[in-house]
């Protein structure tokens, strides 16, 4: 098991945000936390690493009491873990080389000879051997994203989390990084991603979560027929605008 939650609280402020949450997640499953906007998706992840506490209840992810845990051991938690933002968070004034190449160093890759093999090795599985001395302002949208999926493989997680990691994609290059997610569920690599896009679920079946009215509820464990769905619904689910990528004016 990668995860128990049982009769969990998560607060913001003070305030629940999500009550009485019973779940669990095992290895090598692919989890969607639906939900509208501020329905409390992005709390639940936090709370998966480490950046939300615990309010009430029991919480377990990767063999961490949650409830007793304190900020010196998170690094222990986020080394069997990779995270996966919507607005990237790559290092804009660095390399993709060197922006891989900081979080190995940072998470204790001592040899210079094993980060530069695990760098290359994370690359070619997200499809990007060739961009190691680019800077993120001369990639695509979709290409950016799949170097911030590079960085989350590094340390080789168990739990890969993602949040929204297609919303400021365009409809192909979103769907290509569910293909990539995907592949590497199918390798072993649980994952767990919150998303406002319906259509997902239905082309790449998952377990479904749905934050609504301050619960997670679990709507299904595989998605439901694709051919059930109005087409005009999925074209609306697709048409998520692309991000516009330029470069950044130095500073005089």
């Amino acid at each position: 098991m990668i995860a128990k939650y049982e009769n969990v609280e998560l607060c913001q402020d003070e305030r629940p945000v999500l009550t009485d949450i019973n779940l669990e997640i095992n290895e090598a499953e692919f989890i969607y936390i639906l939900g509208e906007v501020g329905s409390g998706k992005t709390s639940l992840l936090k709370s998966l690493y480490g950046e939300l506490g615990i309010a009430k209840g029991q919480a377990t992810v990767l063999d961490f009491d949650m409830n007793r845990m304190k900020p010196r051991k998170l690094p222990k938690l986020r080394r069997q873990l990779g995270i996966v933002f919507q607005d990237f968070q790559l290092l804009r004034d660095r390399t993709v080389d060197a922006n891989l190449n900081f979080v190995l160093r940072a998470t204790g890759w001592s040899k210079k000879t094993d980060r530069e093999a695990r760098i290359i090795e994370v690359l070619e599985q997200v499809g990007l051997p060739d961009k190691t001395r680019h800077m993120p302002y001369e990639l695509s949208g979709g290409e950016q994203q799949r170097v911030c999926i590079a960085r989350a493989l590094l340390n080789k997680p168990r739990l890969l989390l993602a949040d929204e990691p297609t919303a400021n994609l365009d409809a192909d290059n979103g769907a290509k990084v569910m293909e990539l997610l995907n592949s590497i569920r199918e390798q072993g690599t649980t994952i767990v991603m919150s998303t406002h896009n319906e259509l997902w679920p239905h082309r790449f079946p998952g377990i479904v979560w749905r934050c609504r009215e301050g619960k997670v509820v679990v709507e299904s464990s595989e998605a439901p027929d694709l051919l059930t769905r109005a087409p005009q619904d999925e074209a609306q689910d697709a048409a998520e605008e692309p991000i516009e990528v330029k470069p950044e004016k130095s500073e005089a």
